[in-house]
């Protein structure tokens, strides 16, 4: 099984879209359209200080009645974050957000962030190992 330092390397994506905690709901809405993700580590001075989601919009602007216009991100993300390192499995990873309900996992180095693996990248990747397994098993019961 890949690690997640292999799956970043095959994404097509790797720029990892970011936000500070002091910018507005409206701009994390704004930059989450643009480059349409679901979510956006939040960053202040290089430091991975959050995470913030759509689920977090929904859940603690929209319900509440709050206004996405004066209110900043650090109010809504989620924090501490849990993280995740290069060198895990890619199934290390899909266990931890399975268990911890999480959509999106930071990838850190060095207390440096490198990337952002979403649940749909981590299920990609199963099913391409599950099919190449399959593969490899139909060409060893005909002998090939």
């Amino acid at each position: 099984m890949k690690t997640v330092a292999q799956l970043l390397r095959d994404k097509q994506h790797q720029n990892v879209h970011t936000i500070s905690s002091e910018a507005m709901v409206l701009e994390f809405l704004q930059a989450m359209a643009e480059h349409n993700v679901g979510a956006l580590p939040v960053v202040d001075n290089g430091e991975l200080v959050g995470i913030v989601s759509e689920r977090d919009y929904a859940r603690k602007i929209v319900l509440q009645g709050r206004s996405s216009v004066g209110t900043p991100v650090s109010t809504i993300m989620s924090s501490p974050v849990i993280t995740t390192e290069p060198q895990q499995s890619i199934q290390a990873c899909m266990s931890l957000m399975t268990d911890r309900h999480l959509r999106h996992l930071p990838v850190v180095d060095e207390g440096r962030l490198v990337g952002l693996l979403s649940i749909g990248d981590l299920v990609k990747e199963a099913i391409a190992e599950q099919a190449d397994l399959i593969q490899q098993l139909e060409r060893y019961i005909r002998g090939e």
